[in-house]
């Protein structure tokens, strides 16, 4: 397994982003939602949903995010309007910390992500940078725990390395 892509964003005084890393593993699991979906709840994270990834900017206050891509691909902005575009396809996996925003920005007509958070947590929310609600949700970003396990390669993985 390849050590995962790592990538930081600054608050841009609506979202919060995080000091944790936002984590690309490229072709991290099998093309398959049913095999994602063990994956992450072997190590932790147990699925949630299956979907794409909302077309406006939010981000999760209370929870980091796993998006496993089980089919198709698409453009993401992560980090907010100044954040940064990366392309996920099937097979790659992102680990979204709690506060880091995420929008679509176009995808494949097929696009098939796996959602999951991590056990450890009382689970997401939704928020989308609206004054006024800067300074709760940074304050709820830094109280969410690092999880336990990282949802791609366990206890041992790059997650609790990078994250601790």
């Amino acid at each position: 397994m390849n050590e995962p892509l790592v990538f930081t964003f600054a608050d841009d005084g609506a979202i919060p982003n995080s000091r944790l890393p936002l984590l690309v593993y490229r072709d991290a699991a099998l093309a398959d939602a049913v095999a994602i979906e063990r994956m992450f709840a072997a190590n932790r994270w147990p699925p949630a949903w299956r979907d794409g990834v909302h077309p406006f900017h939010h981000f999760h206050s209370t929870a980091h995010e796993v998006l496993g891509v089980a089919r198709g691909e698409a453009s993401v902005l992560f980090g907010g309007p100044n954040g940064q575009v990366l392309t996920v396809r099937a097979g790659d996996v992102v680990v979204v910390p709690a506060g880091v925003a995420h929008c679509n920005q176009g995808q494949s007509s097929d696009l098939l992500i796996v959602g999951a958070y991590p056990d450890n947590g009382p689970g997401p929310d939704l928020r989308r940078g609206k004054p006024g609600e800067h300074d709760a949700a940074a304050r709820a970003v830094t109280a969410v725990p690092v999880p336990a396990a990282d949802p791609v390669t366990g206890a041992d993985g790059a997650l609790p390395r990078l994250w601790g």
